[in-house]
């Protein structure tokens, strides 16, 4: 994720002003870059890198930035630049593990307005919509939604409903999801492949804007959604097939203390049976908050094993920001 090559979208993929009922121009310079420099000895260093480059949009008159949690988590440093090429610090104000999002607030005047915040409920499969990166029309790409449903991630993630666009945009972290309307309808998070008939469709997943109304206020006063954090346990899970298998453990996290191994095959959460990694996941997290004793039953050469883990509050393993 280090800093963002020129480049372009060819002029076809790109949005064209006289196609929108709002000022497209306007609303693309509400999208900020975003870079930030995380410690080498951070939790998150190893997986998601020491420099990470993405997108930020501004949200208030206040210049309040939101983005994509995982590019300021355990950030030492943020530096934010508009489209007029306004370049201002940035503190790391919350992250909410449950959404993604991230909040940033600069440390100097950006320049930028304010983009209004819609609702994903009132978008449409099929409808048209701009995901658009820092940089205005060139990096701005014309798309629509093919699905709003249920994500599971194997960092032990789930959204009940998340929006999906295609085609794809390579800067996809922190883009925004700007509706037909022009209002904001959510934050780029992943790159994703689907099958379909054709072949393989390329995509971006979209954390909907819908999930920050509750939580925005806690967020800017406490850097914390107002709800307990869930029982995490480091056990990075993914579906092969109908089986849900143990891709990797956090170094030093719950389920690696407890004893679990990659290639473990988990069977049983609570002594209930797991249908997807959704499932998974909610049947951990009902186990009680951070801290809450998760049982486990694992097949592993061919033998059933039951392993308890004491769950943890994934927070506390990261690190804190601080102003300098």
């Amino acid at each position: 994720m280090a800093e963002q090559a020129d480049w372009a979208f060819p002029l076809e993929m790109r949005p064209r002003p006289e196609d929108w009922r709002f000022d497209l121009d306007a609303a693309l310079d509400s999208v900020v870059q975003l870079r930030a420099e995380i410690p080498e000895d951070a939790f998150t260093a190893p997986i998601l890198g020491t420099e990470r480059a993405g997108n930020g949009i501004v949200i208030r008159e206040d210049s309040l930035v939101l983005t994509i949690g995982y590019l300021i988590t355990e950030a030492s440093t943020i530096w934010l630049t508009s489209n007029q090429g306004v370049v201002a610090g940035g503190y790391p104000l919350a992250y909410d593990q449950a959404t993604g999002f991230g909040l940033v607030q600069p440390l100097g005047r950006l320049g930028a307005r304010a983009l209004e915040r819609g609702t994903s409920a009132s978008c449409r499969i099929g409808e048209n919509v701009v995901v658009a990166g820092h940089g205005g029309r060139a990096h701005a790409l014309k798309a629509a939604v093919f699905a709003k449903r249920e994500f599971a991630g194997y960092w032990e993630y789930v959204l009940d409903e998340a929006l999906f666009t295609a085609p794809a945009h390579p800067q996809w972290g922190g883009a925004a999801l700007i509706g037909s309307d022009g209002k904001l309808l959510g934050i780029g998070s992943l790159l994703v492949q689907e099958k379909v008939d054709s072949g393989t469709l390329q995509g971006n997943m979209v954390v909907p804007i819908d999930l920050l109304e509750p939580i925005l206020e806690d967020m800017v006063k406490t850097g914390r959604a107002p709800r307990p954090s869930h029982p995490w346990l480091g056990m990075y899970t993914t579906e092969a097939g109908k089986k849900l298998v143990v891709a990797g453990l956090a170094p030093g996290g719950p389920a690696e203390r407890a004893g679990m191994k990659i290639g473990d095959v988990v069977v049983e959460v609570a002594n209930g049976r797991p249908a997807s990694l959704a499932d998974l996941w909610r049947r951990v997290w009902r186990a009680g908050p951070a801290g809450a004793e998760v049982q486990l039953k694992v097949v592993r050469n061919l033998t059933i094993s039951e392993v308890r883990v004491k769950s943890a509050d994934r927070s506390e393993f990261l690190k804190k920001p601080h102003l300098h």
